[in-house]
């Protein structure tokens, strides 16, 4: 049988539950999503006449839940067209709509016989077929499906989404004692590849991999604070960034949480083991206690380990909780030289061997922890799960670490690390003691260009499992694919005669070498290859032009070089958009002012679901200046050819509106709906498998007899048109909303959206276009007002408004 899921339902319209299916709904499927019915009015009801069995009180709850999931931040829907997937309804009502689903998600209060309660009702709606599952965040799978019969029993499974559910990679999968494991694998290839997320396979103990062992953390840095006398604030610094962990570090990460769903989720491991030891270490503080009977849960109640308050110079600040007396305090700063010189090393691994090297007191603090859950790690292995891949997955995936457990481990040296725990009376666990009696010294073996090995056991390793469609691009380079490279970008062989442009500057920003690069793969690829995909595999795809450099031009008023600079750049793009062989490319992440233009000239976009793109130039006082507007001009055009009000002015402006207020897309669907995404653009949901997406593309492309674009004449709508687009930034300026340079920057911009001094109607080339543009740019350059908008964003990070 070929299993398809098209229809899911979800039971539960809680947080998570509404957002599970605010991810469902993002992907394409049709969702059924129910909640209880309310067991009485509210007073509003009442006064409107409304009864208990009116619908719109019966369906209150799933209602409301919905509507949360539509006002949440980060948003959980990639646009508000895609709630309109979602049906509504109660499970008193509504329950025989599920025998429509391919799947149905139990997403209720973490209640083990509410569980079963609605899984026996489950029983007798769902179809033969349906896959059903809990998402359950540490219920036992075996005994939420007592009693149950076969058939459920063997298409029944833990499906653990991670908070927030669009965002965060993990999908844990935890099979049953019966479930079938065709099904497992269909379900893990469906997570991976149709919702994008990264699937580990968790055995049914008590919490899973990652919140067993990421809860078991936090306990031992809540003692581990004690111990040491730390603050919260102080803790955060040590735990952070520095340590391969998020930003929110430790305390910050538990008021992202809440407070309460933490106390929640280690009590529940505390009351399912065994050990008298881990029991110990999973009880939650007096201090944790009196804060959750205080109210006091973090982000959602407004203060928890920390609040945020109004300074007496009206600037918002952080104040950090004294446990000690309970009152907030200014945050404090880490004297460490340990924290120092680890923060001066290049990679997560250096920073942490650094800082656990130290001799100082903040040092020693990092250690205890870091020992404590390696050594758990390690001890709890065979019970949480099959291999180390998967922990060490979990983590990265649902505590956003850099490395896990196990990778950890070796970057500080196995055997060094296990020497030391051994002199400070520490029980190595049996996994860990047989690896190093086996002669080896890490949990992973690495050789240039081939996929890693790991630890089984035994003195054994095993090569990870790894989809044949994962590209990457570190490995091809190791493979002696790598065609030409500079420090900024190289040209890598992706095999079936594509090649990769790859940017890899500081945060991918373009500059001198990335535009030399670019034209290089021009050349190359005309000449030797089929096709041409832009992508990399950083954090983002691409900040935009290198702001620093640009800015010091400024300064030193080299307006030949900048000039020269912009001009280069945009005959670059304009290589890639007549090249004689296919460009597709492939932006994730941040994809802003250069990086938005570097796609547009591309001949299809294969993006990743989460790309933010957006022509930001405005918020540093430029416009793009890089073929830009002129792109953005062109999809405003072909909008009003495929439109029933086929008034360009219309068009014109929504592209004006776009560039000048800086909009950012919140999705790649959302980048659609503002043009900067064509609707023939395709959309990946999941990063892992971008590039070979894009690759393929390209690939059909290229086999289905690839023609080359012809440069057209371009209509624009002159000065009648600038005029009406300045009466609107006039009456912006006159209530306020905008500044004199605001509207100095608008005018630019209208000039080059409009075709500066001509008649509307008149046909323009695009490189009468590129040189308005760049006209634009370095006569906004050379403004001091913009000159100080960029410094102030150089150092602040954040838009000045002068």
């Amino acid at each position: 049988m070929t299993r398809k899921i098209r229809r899911v339902g979800v039971i539960g319209a809680g947080v998570m539950g509404a957002a599970i299916a605010a991810h469902l709904a993002n992907v394409g499927m049709s969702v059924v999503l129910l909640d209880i019915v309310p067991g009485e009015l509210t007073e509003d009801e009442a006064k409107q006449g409304l009864t208990l069995a009116s619908k719109a009180v019966r369906n209150r709850i799933v209602n409301r839940g919905l509507q949360a999931a539509l006002r949440a931040k980060p948003a959980s829907f990639y646009t508000e067209e895609d709630a309109g997937r979602i049906e509504t309804g109660n499970l008193e009502d509504d329950l025989d709509r599920l025998a429509a689903c391919d799947w149905v998600i139990e997403a209720i209060v973490e209640n083990l016989e509410a569980k079963k309660a609605l899984f026996a009702k489950l029983e007798n709606v769902v179809r033969e077929d349906a896959v059903v599952s809990s998402n359950t965040s540490g219920i036992s799978i075996a005994a939420m499906a007592e009693g149950r019969g076969e058939s459920f029993r063997r298409r029944f499974l833990g499906t653990h989404f991670f908070n927030p559910p669009r965002y965060m990679k993990l999908l844990e999968i935890i099979p049953g004692p019966q479930t079938d494991p065709e099904l497992v694998s269909f379900m893990r290839r469906f997570g991976e590849r149709v919702l994008g997320k990264g699937v580990v396979l968790a055995k049914d103990t008590p919490n899973f991999i990652a919140n067993r062992i990421g809860t078991y953390g936090l306990m031992v840095t809540l003692d581990a604070m004690r111990r040491f006398g730390l603050g919260v604030d102080e803790v955060d610094a040590l735990t952070g960034p520095v340590m391969g962990r998020p930003k929110s570090a430790t305390f910050r990460t538990l008021d992202l949480v809440g407070l309460d769903t933490f106390v929640h989720v280690a009590n529940n491991v505390r009351a399912s083991v065994a050990d008298p030891a881990e029991k110990d270490a999973f009880t939650i503080p007096p201090y944790l206690e009196r804060m959750v009977a205080n109210g006091w849960l973090g982000e959602k109640t407004g203060q928890g380990f920390f609040k945020r308050v109004k300074g007496a110079d009206g600037r918002r600040e952080i104040l950090a909780l004294d446990l000690e007396t309970f009152e907030y305090r200014p945050r404090r700063r880490v004297q460490s030289p340990a924290l120092e010189a680890a923060k001066n090393q290049p990679t997560a691994a250096l920073r942490l061997k650094t800082l656990v090297s130290g001799q100082d007191p903040a040092s020693q603090f990092v250690w205890d922890v870091l020992k404590r859950v390696l050594l758990y790690t390690a001890e709890r292995q065979g019970e949480i799960a099959d291999d180390i891949v998967s922990v060490d997955n979990a983590m990265k995936w649902g505590f956003n670490w850099e490395l896990g457990p196990y990778e950890t481990w070796d970057a500080i040296g196995l055997q060094e690390s296990v020497a030391r725990m051994r002199a400070e009376g520490e029980r190595i666990p049996a996994f860990v003691e047989e690896l190093l009696a086996s002669g080896r010294t890490s949990f992973y073996e690495r050789q240039p260009g081939e996929v890693p090995k790991f630890y089984v056991g035994a003195g054994k390793y095993r090569t990870v499992e790894e989809p044949a469609e994962v590209i990457s691009l570190a490995r091809l380079k190791e493979q002696g694919r790598l065609v030409r490279g500079n420090r900024s970008a190289s040209l890598v062989d992706l095999g079936d005669g594509v090649l990769c442009l790859e940017f890899h500057s500081p945060k991918q920003a373009l500059g001198p070498d990335v535009v030399q690069m670019i034209h290089a793969a021009a050349d190359e690829v005309s000449a030797n290859w089929e096709a041409l995909v832009i992508g990399n595999q950083a954090p983002n795809f691409c900040v935009g032009a290198n702001l620093m450099l640009m800015l010091m031009e400024a300064q030193d008023e080299n307006w030949d070089e900048i000039n020269l600079a912009v001009q280069q750049l945009q005959q670059a793009l304009m290589r890639i958009k007549y090249l004689d062989k296919p460009v597709v490319a492939a932006p994730f992440g941040y994809a802003l002012g250069g990086g938005a233009e570097v796609c547009f000239p591309a001949d299809r976009i294969q993006a990743s679901g989460e790309t933010y793109m957006g022509l930001v130039e405005v918020g540093v006082g430029l416009i793009p200046g890089g073929g830009g507007n002129k792109e953005m001009l062109i999809r405003a055009i072909e909008g009003a050819e495929g439109a029933a009000d086929t008034r360009l002015d219309n068009f014109v402006r929504r592209a004006f509106e776009n560039i000048a207020l800086a909009k950012v897309s919140t999705s790649a669907r959302d980048a659609q709906r503002l043009g900067y995404l064509r609707k023939t653009d395709g959309i990946t949901v999941g990063g892992d498998y971008l590039l070979h997406d894009a690759k393929q593309v390209a690939l059909g492309l290229a086999r289905a007899g690839y023609t080359p674009p012809t440069p057209r004449p371009i209509p624009v709508i002159g000065e009648d048109g600038a005029a009406a687009l300045k009466i609107g930034v006039y009456g912006m300026k006159k209530a306020g909303y905008i500044s004199d340079h605001d509207e100095k920057i608008a005018h630019h911009l209208i000039r080059v959206l409009t075709g500066g001094s001509v008649r509307r109607g008149t046909l323009v080339s695009e490189s009468y276009l590129l040189d308005l543009e760049r006209e634009a740019f370095l006569s906004l350059i050379g403004e001091p007002k913009t000159q100080q908008r960029m410094q102030h964003m150089l150092q602040t990070g954040k838009p000045l408004r002068n």
